[in-house]
């Protein structure tokens, strides 16, 4: 009886060692891969209207970065230390739309590769095509109505009026080479922001504010929320749709592009794609 009893506690004990074991040890590369594969599966399977009304969502939520900014700038006096911390504020649009799970270009975007790079095939690259292009779309257009709420709309006082200006001036004023260049750093951080959330379970909010704070500090450009900084000047009439288009956002586009896709994603494949192939 005693001996069971001790193989019982024996057994007991071995299960909570091995659980703590397992919880402590982080997620593989591969398993990580894995999560991103199916996750951006879903994504793929996703009907048009939902990617489109979400990715509306997310192009007006994202104008909180913009505004996050604005407000701290506004509020805080010209000092050497204002950039640090205005900065700070870019993270809030962020931590909306990417906890709030809403389709974001250059976030959700990049998992949908993930399935594409495992099995590239004509169909894979067609539906990854269609939800780039249905979400781009939407965080534009969504972009476009809170730019325009913003320049119209009695909501903001002049300091934060004027300080979104200015921000907004600084964002889309760079040569587009330079645009393109300042965009390839954003798409690897915001790709290593998605690579680093499967594994940090209830830390999401501070990895999402470190990476998106540093995109800020380091005045890289984020083709969303650049949309929102465009869009805000073309209604007001301080900024061409040709520069806007040809100036800002294909550029800024492309670098997000090469930095998320090209760069980051095909590091990670190959460093797990040994060990995917061994599984299959």
């Amino acid at each position: 009886m005693h001996d069971e009893d001790d193989r019982s506690k024996d057994l007991t004990r071995e299960h909570k060692e091995r659980e703590a074991v397992d919880e402590a040890i982080p997620l593989s590369p591969r398993l990580v891969f894995e999560t991103l594969r199916r996750y951006g599966e879903e994504e793929l399977e996703r009907p048009l209207s939902s990617l489109w009304y979400s990715g509306i969502a997310a192009g007006i939520l994202i104008s909180f970065s913009v505004l996050g900014e604005a407000l701290l700038r506004s509020h805080m006096p010209d000092t050497g230390f204002r950039y640090i911390f205005e900065n700070m504020g870019y993270s809030l649009g962020f931590i909306l739309v990417i906890v709030g799970r809403m389709q974001l270009f250059t976030e959700n975007t990049i998992a949908t590769v993930v399935p594409v790079v495992l099995h590239p095939s004509r169909r894979h690259l067609g539906r990854m095509g269609r939800l780039w292009a249905v979400v781009l779309t939407a965080n534009v257009v969504g972009a476009f109505a809170v730019a325009t709420f913003f320049a119209y709309a009695p909501v903001l006082s002049d300091s934060v009026f004027y300080a979104m200006m200015e921000l907004s001036r600084h964002a889309t004023g760079m040569p587009p080479l330079e645009g393109l260049m300042r965009g390839i750093p954003a798409g690897v951080l915001i790709a290593a922001l998605v690579w680093m959330l499967p594994s940090d379970e209830g830390s999401d909010v501070l990895i999402i504010f470190i990476f998106t704070w540093l995109i800020a500090l380091g005045d890289f450009t984020h083709i969303v929320a650049g949309s929102v900084e465009m869009a805000f000047l073309i209604v007001l009439g301080q900024l061409g749709f040709n520069v806007a288009v040809f100036g800002f956002f294909i550029p800024v586009l492309i670098g997000n592009i090469i930095g998320g896709t090209l760069i980051f994603t095909m590091l990670t494949w190959a460093q797990v794609q040994p060990e995917v192939a061994e599984d299959e």
